[in-house]
């Protein structure tokens, strides 16, 4: 009997002749979940993608570039004629003007950081009490900072003047100076004058941003905590060393934090005034730096990376001090 007819006898399907298909492979449960997991993982990289390209281009690249500069033989018209290897930092670390403007830039930027950070301080808890024109105050403040930080440099240039600057002028009136166009009266002409001088204006231009960081951090503390505080008999200066200040510690970090590079960085206050003279008397590390690319591109270079360094150096330990890291975990 055929296959046929016996399939057609007992009900069953016939067997087809040729080889048999191949079963299907079959995934675990779990396995689309894991694939849709990892699809999701790689997801941000779309989005942080173009951010990871534009901060290799314009910050990464440029660090790679400038240590790739500081060690080559560069003539000052831009035209590189060899490698200098370690040369340029070598040359730099004897050149004796050196020590003098490193101590000069530590001088300069913790003076004017810690006059700034104490005025703020000051300015940030009177703007956060109600008193009649606080809104026009506040606006008067922003002056400063909204200004150009050289041409706030250039009035105070001006008028620093030896022999018809208003400020002289007015001092001459008040017979704290005896003399124009005289050496009492040449503020800029002198290192230590012409420091203090700077330091004043860099404080005045710092003043703005730090006074309203800090302003945010004490209108973002809940006055109920000073209410409980009141309740239990805390005095003024109690609430305000015990609640004020360890609540206001984060807006402070970042308010120094920014106001150490920008002081670190300044150049336009100290070139527009004094130009770094008299010789190198009120020279910082980045005024140097500039001087120097005038003719030595190689060891400008050099001193840019040995900025770099100590910028980074100092934010470091600000932030070790300030217990940066705890403060993040609590």
């Amino acid at each position: 009997m055929s296959d046929v007819a016996a399939a057609e006898t007992t009900g069953e399907r016939p067997r087809q002749a040729g080889p048999l298909p191949r079963p299907r492979p079959r995934f675990g449960p779990g396995a689309g979940s894991r694939r849709a997991g990892q699809i999701r993982r790689l997801q941000p990289l779309i989005w942080l993608g173009p951010a990871l390209i534009l901060i290799g281009v314009v910050v990464l690249w440029p660090v790679v570039s400038l240590i790739r500069t500081s060690t080559q033989n560069i003539t000052p018209i831009g035209v590189t004629i060899g490698s200098a290897g370690a040369g340029n930092y070598t040359t730099l670390f004897h050149n004796p003007n050196l020590p003098g403007i490193l101590v000069r830039t530590v001088v300069w930027v913790v003076t004017v950081v810690g006059i700034t950070m104490l005025l703020s301080l000051g300015l940030a808890q009177l703007f956060n009490q109600r008193f009649p024109g606080r809104r026009l105050v506040r606006w008067a403040l922003i002056a400063p900072w909204a200004a150009s930080v050289m041409m706030t440099a250039l009035i105070f240039r001006w008028m620093l003047q030896p022999g018809n600057g208003v400020i002289n002028v007015f001092l001459h009136q008040l017979g704290l100076v005896h003399n124009l166009e005289s050496n009492q009266a040449s503020w800029l002409g002198r290192p230590d004058s012409a420091m203090a001088w700077m330091i004043g204006v860099a404080v005045f231009v710092s003043l703005p941003f730090t006074t309203y960081t800090l302003l945010a951090g004490l209108q973002a503390i809940p006055g109920d905590v000073f209410e409980a505080a009141r309740i239990d008999g805390a005095s003024r200066w109690g609430s305000y060393r015990a609640i004020t200040l360890p609540l206001l510690r984060p807006a402070f970090i970042v308010a120094a934090v920014i106001n150490l590079m920008n002081v670190f960085n300044s150049f336009p206050i100290i070139w527009e005034m004094t130009r770094g003279g008299p010789g190198y008397e009120t020279n910082t590390t980045t005024v140097f730096m500039y001087d120097l690319k005038e003719t030595f591109v190689g060891q400008a270079a050099a001193m840019s990376v040995i900025n770099f360094t100590l910028i980074m150096v100092i934010v470091l330990i600000y932030l070790r001090i300030s217990n940066w890291g705890r403060q993040e975990a609590s």
